[in-house]
């Protein structure tokens, strides 16, 4: 039953031309068929962690290599709206660490939120960044996290 699950929805990315949600729906498929099941208990544990981690890599990797300067660092305090941009950047920070709460306590969720997410990009064109967030939003919702 959970191979036809995660099957259904490598096929929601598939058709909502969703490539991370198809390839990790893939990669765990093929944990299952190649019977690595000793890795899930890790995965459950550290894959949030690590996930976030290459995120983090990637949003930084501008300042890294020089391409955001510091006086462009700089600038984002000195307008309006990119005081606002931040003020939204620090919103979506505190309601993605709620919904990493939310989703390690009440990982029945997770499937609720992937499915979601992959109807939203593929109907609505939106993007596939919002699980996070979605289960903070949740959160709050929930009044957990």
């Amino acid at each position: 039953m959970a191979s036809l699950v995660l099957l259904l929805i490598a096929a929601l990315g598939v058709l909502s031309n969703n490539s991370t949600i198809t390839i990790a729906m893939i990669a765990l498929l093929l944990l299952r068929t190649m019977n690595l099941h000793q890795v899930f208990p890790w995965l459950e544990k550290y894959g949030l962690t690590w996930g976030i981690i290459l995120l983090t890599i990637g949003i930084m990797t501008p300042l890294a290599s020089g391409k955001l300067t510091m006086p462009s660092l700089l600038e984002s305090f000195m307008s309006w709206k990119s005081l606002l941009a931040v003020a939204t950047g620090v919103l979506v920070a505190y309601l993605g660490g709620r919904g990493v709460t939310l989703m390690s306590n009440q990982p029945i969720i997770v499937t609720g939120l992937l499915v979601g997410t992959v109807l939203g990009v593929a109907f609505f064109k939106g993007v596939p960044v919002g699980p996070l967030i979605a289960a903070g939003i949740l959160s709050l919702l929930f009044g957990k996290g």
